[in-house]
């Protein structure tokens, strides 16, 4: 039987040997494999991971160097946001590949991080950011503190607005052997910038290849971020993405996920206000079908006054599917005149698929404004039935009845073209062929 811990740790000092950078990165390396030794893969006595069982995922004997592969440009070009101009960043197998990218470093610096990690004038960026935000003690955030090498930085200078939204595309072409990929990403935004970022994650083939995503964002003050997540992948594959937010007083963050497909999919989103006058927002749609798994867990933590959290998670669930949203708001006693709202609301469509869901607040100040709640109900019959009395086929009511239901997590998203995916996705995903347009 394969013991993948085993395996992982046993491998890492060759690891080390191999992918020498500075002592900040080394030295976090060698802490993390010691607590992923001895915290081990999380199991469903564990709370947090009570309705998501990785076992499955843990008895693959994972090759940790993906092949090389070239993909075409066709290819490639299909899979960003149609007609959007944006700056290219693509990584295949893991690895950045410059001759897919295109990238206008006038406006903002992106690099692959496996070149900051090592070049001298990023050294002190390294230092104070990298690795400071993510829990060490999570078990898959230690993995990825151990092993990981490569990912895109991106870093905004004080008062830049980057109009040019940023695209990062993961390619994972398959091989013989599955992969275990595990994409670092930081993101530094200097105080009064903006920058827009867009994540996508795409198999090419049915091999199951577990990704092992971590993303660390530091939101300058009065600073803008938007950070749009798009998952939509085979029955086979799995993704563990674990963001990490922080913000300083007067800044602005604001993260789309799109879960569409995947074997099993695991987002933890964590938002730390950091100051006065913070605003943090999420917005989710979940669809999938057949046997997939998607659990959504967030975590904003208010520690100043005068600030707000909004929470919109809409989730449609069909076949054997199962759906998860843990959601926690934990206010400090210091954290009043605060605004928080979290709602978490599905639809079944099979009497086979499940939600487990658990909005949660924790209050500790006593001049807050706070409302968290869940739904998980069926489509409407009446409404249904009263669409198709006025000649509209059922299949195309019951796609414009979910629609409706769903496109309220996409009021906030500033860029039409994303608007216009989303949209598309949704309607290939109910199998019609309909222009959906946001009121």
């Amino acid at each position: 039987m394969i013991d993948l811990k085993e395996n992982l740790v046993s491998r890492h000092n060759a690891f080390l040997e191999a992918n020498q950078t500075n002592p900040t990165v080394d030295g976090l390396r060698k802490e993390a494999i010691e607590i992923f030794n001895n915290e081990g893969f999380p199991k469903r006595k564990d709370e947090e991971w009570k309705y998501t069982n990785v076992a499955p995922l843990v008895k693959v004997d994972y090759t940790l160097n993906a092949e090389e592969a070239t993909v075409d440009a066709e290819t490639i070009n299909g899979l960003f946001v149609n007609n959007l101009d944006s700056n290219k960043v693509v990584f295949v197998n893991g690895k950045f590949d410059a001759a897919l990218s295109s990238i206008d470093s006038e406006e903002v610096t992106i690099k692959p991080l496996s070149e900051v990690l090592v070049d001298a004038p990023y050294q002190e960026v390294v230092e104070q950011f990298y690795g400071k935000i993510a829990l060490k003690n999570e078990a898959f955030v230690a993995l990825n503190n151990a092993y990981a090498t490569e990912g895109f930085f991106v870093q905004v200078a004080k008062n830049k607005i980057v109009e040019t939204p940023i695209e990062v595309l993961y390619i994972a072409t398959g091989n013989t052997q599955e992969a275990l990929l595990q994409p670092r990403n930081l993101v530094v935004i200097g105080d009064q910038a903006k920058v827009q970022i867009i994540e996508k994650h795409v198999t090419l083939n049915e091999t199951a290849n577990l990704t092992n995503a971590l993303t660390e964002v530091n939101v300058g003050k009065n600073a803008d971020l938007f950070l749009y997540k798009f998952q939509n992948d085979t029955d086979n594959v799995s993704l563990i993405d674990n963001t990490y937010i922080n913000q300083e007083r007067d800044s602005r963050a604001h993260v789309f996920t799109f879960a569409f497909g995947g074997k099993i999919v695991r987002n933890n989103l964590n938002f730390f206000q950091n100051g006065e006058n913070c605003n943090s927002v999420m917005d989710g749609i979940t669809m999938i079908e057949n046997k997939q798994h998607v659990d959504h867990h967030t975590f904003v933590e208010h520690n100043f006054p005068n600030c707000e959290s909004h929470e919109l998670y809409k989730g449609i669930y069909d076949g054997k599917s199962e759906g998860v949203f843990n959601g926690k708001i934990f206010v400090h006693k210091e954290a009043q005149k605060l605004n928080a709202f979290q709602q978490n609301n599905n639809v079944l469509l099979s009497d086979t698929a499940s939600i487990n869901t658990k909005p949660q607040l924790e209050i500790f100040a006593d001049d807050v404004k706070c409302s968290h709640g869940c739904t998980v109900g069926q489509l409407a019959e009446d409404s249904l039935f009263y669409m198709q009395q006025r000649g509209i086929p059922q299949k195309e009511a019951k796609a414009l009845l979910l629609y409706a239901f769903a496109s309220d997590a996409l009021q906030r998203v500033a860029i039409e073209e994303i608007q216009n995916v989303v949209n598309h996705m949704i309607a290939a995903k109910l199998g019609v062929d309909i222009d959906f347009e946001l009121n």
